[in-house]
């Protein structure tokens, strides 16, 4: 048998013996403080990012309505993730910063529980839905944004213990 035969085949959490989703049984987890931080970011014309600098949109706050927005898609992530568990999130911060040198939004989400799983998918849905609330809110300016690196910068808590993502 060769090595490369003998490898374990990594394993995926979600997946049962049957080869099936399924979602993962944390009954025997102990509870612990749990945080997650995503990132993610809105490029666009340099007309659209004047009107969203200068909140000059006919559609109102924008940064206010997108922080809405993730805090809202943070806790409704289990209803739109199949088989992300229902937490009780105890803080989900939204934040955003501009970059007049890239013409972009950049939106944070940290998100924060006491729980027996993380909230990893909590952060990154609320940076996608806020991302998305600005694109929505400033489409009239500049329909061909992109909304792009979106992904997870760290995470604390649980088994696992803290991860950070290479900068």
């Amino acid at each position: 048998m060769t090595a490369k035969k003998r490898q374990k085949k990594p394993s995926l959490s979600h997946v049962d013996r049957r080869g099936e989703a399924s979602m993962v049984d944390v009954s025997a987890k102990g509870a612990t403080a749990r945080r997650a931080l995503a990132e993610g970011r809105i490029t666009m014309s340099a007309g659209a990012f004047a009107a969203v600098r200068d909140a000059q949109l006919a559609k109102g706050d924008v940064f206010g309505t997108a922080r809405i927005a993730g805090v809202l898609a943070a806790k409704r992530t289990a209803e739109l993730i199949p088989l992300c568990h229902p937490l009780s999130l105890t803080d989900v911060q939204v934040r955003f910063t501009l970059d007049a040198k890239a013409l972009a939004v950049r939106a944070e989400a940290e998100v924060r529980t006491t729980g027996q799983t993380g909230v990893e998918m909590e952060a990154l849905t609320a940076v996608s839905v806020a991302l998305l609330t600005v694109y929505d809110m400033a489409k009239s300016a500049d329909k061909a944004m992109r909304i792009e690196g979106v992904r997870l910068l760290e995470k604390d808590g649980g088994k696992s213990g803290s991860w950070r993502a290479g900068r």
